[in-house]
């Protein structure tokens, strides 16, 4: 059973202890780094059965993080919209070096490597 979150900064520390793993976490980067660079062919080439690809690639690579490594069920089932958006979140911080310093402030250490 999904747990119920008021708000989406409570909803953020709970993924972030659903990705402890880098392998995990690196598996997610990954899934959502095809799943925009498909988005991105689609829209250069025409091609927009690109699209319907894209949450297919991002999403099975972040599945797998879960299965083989976390040993969790995916967030998105319970919480689809706040998935994808931390998705993004966690790539984007990751990028920026900023993911260690949110990784402590739930809780989960600061290892990203």
């Amino acid at each position: 059973m999904s747990r119920r979150f008021a708000r989406y900064d409570d909803f953020w520390l709970h993924y972030l202890g659903e990705h402890r793993r880098p392998r995990t976490r690196a598996l997610h980067f990954l899934g959502t780094g095809l799943g925009i660079a498909l988005l991105v062919a689609a829209a250069l080439s025409g091609r927009w059965w690109l699209v319907v690809a894209a949450p297919v690639v991002g999403y099975a690579c972040a599945w797998l993080g879960h299965g083989l490594i976390e040993g969790n069920r995916p967030a998105t089932f319970g919480h689809p919209v706040w998935s994808l958006v931390s998705d993004v979140r966690m790539l984007g911080l990751f990028l920026t070096g900023r993911l260690a310093a949110e990784l402590a402030r739930a809780g989960c250490g600061g290892d990203i490597s």
